[in-house]
């Protein structure tokens, strides 16, 4: 992977996180995708990585393959290598195709040669060297010592082609970002909208940068679209901890608190006790004496432990339904992508 592409992935990661750990508003909301669209883990916080300045890119390791073209659909990269949608070469290579044989690098006149072409909603698109370079880094990270410029890697061709059917599929449904919409996406997200300084921190340059925002917050807005918010669901907060010198086994008011607070309609204040034995709350503390005035600290972690797993189940159906939605997308595209590099 070309140091360029790490660099926006670094960004896409970072807008990613932020999404996540943030509720999605009306105004601008998502994501831009890694290589593959997979299954979304577990929702867990984590701290964004900090901006990094790369190095600049060493040349790619090795090709893939020196055939003139790849025709492959994007159905295959996200529900497997179909049968029938993987074939190289063929009669649908293109006339430019040859331009990219067995090459590692390309000069500033082979940049705005295509190297792969789109084919979504009954219209068929080229895309650029250049497009691919500016969409996952910028020219000046892309260029070699002899001022030629890296081939771009079959991950960045794909994850141009793929964002573009979602812009399309975007634009078809009437969405758009202003340019209020994307200021506002990055300093919800990143803190900044000073894009020249987000282009620096990231290796990037200025326009890619505010490319790869626009595509993110357009993203982000169809998903609520299709599915709603990122999730309704919030991750509960864990326990005080327990003091050094404190006994484990005494209960206290402020654990008691902690659970019925947690547990939410499972309780039956007035009775003191669970509002029924079977809910999951009630099974899983079964064995521990719960009430307002006293609880264990490791009552305390057991509720903690049910309540991360709802809010977890909630927040993957979200996701998972994103994911399917998505792949229905892709599964209507077809790529034809030159010679590709690792």
């Amino acid at each position: 992977m070309s140091e360029e592409q790490m660099n926006t992935e670094e960004l896409e990661e970072t807008l990613q996180e932020a999404a996540d750990e943030a509720p999605v508003e009306e105004a601008v909301v998502e994501e831009v995708f890694e290589s593959e669209v997979e299954p979304e883990p577990e929702p867990e916080v984590e701290p964004a990585p900090e901006p990094v300045v790369a190095p600049a890119p060493e040349a790619p390791a090795r090709q893939l393959s020196q055939k003139v073209w790849i025709a492959i659909s994007c159905a295959a990269l996200v529900l497997g290598l179909l049968i029938g949608k993987f074939a190289l070469g063929g009669a649908g290579a293109s006339a430019a195709a040859g331009s990219f044989a067995g090459k590692t690098a390309i000069t500033e006149a082979e940049l705005d040669l295509p190297m792969a072409t789109l084919t979504y909603a009954g219209t068929t698109e080229g895309i650029t060297a250049r497009e691919i370079i500016m969409a996952n880094g910028s020219l000046e990270t892309a260029m070699n010592e002899e001022g030629n410029y890296y081939l771009p890697s079959a991950d960045a061709v794909l994850s141009t082609a793929r964002n573009r059917v979602i812009d399309h599929e975007a634009a078809s449904r009437g969405i758009t970002v202003s340019d209020e919409d994307l200021a506002a996406f990055a300093e919800q997200n990143l803190g900044s909208s000073d894009y020249a300084s987000i282009a620096q921190s990231y290796g990037m340059d200025e326009q890619s940068v505010i490319d790869v925002l626009r595509s993110s917050a357009t993203m982000q807005k169809l998903r609520a679209e299709v599915v709603g918010t990122t999730s309704t669901a919030v991750m509960p907060e864990a326990p005080a901890e327990l003091a050094e010198d404190a006994d484990a086994s005494e209960p206290t008011a402020e654990y008691g608190n902690y659970i019925i607070s947690l547990v939410g309609d499972e309780w039956d204040a007035a009775k003191g006790d669970w509002a029924a034995p079977t809910g999951p709350y009630a099974t899983a503390l079964a064995n521990y004496e719960i009430a307002a005035d006293g609880a264990t600290y490791e009552a305390a972690q057991v509720a903690y432990y049910v309540a991360y797993q709802k809010y977890s189940e909630e927040a993957s159906s979200t996701s998972r339904a994103w994911t399917d939605y998505v792949n229905g997308l892709l599964a209507n595209a077809q790529i034809e992508i030159s010679t590709l590099v690792a």
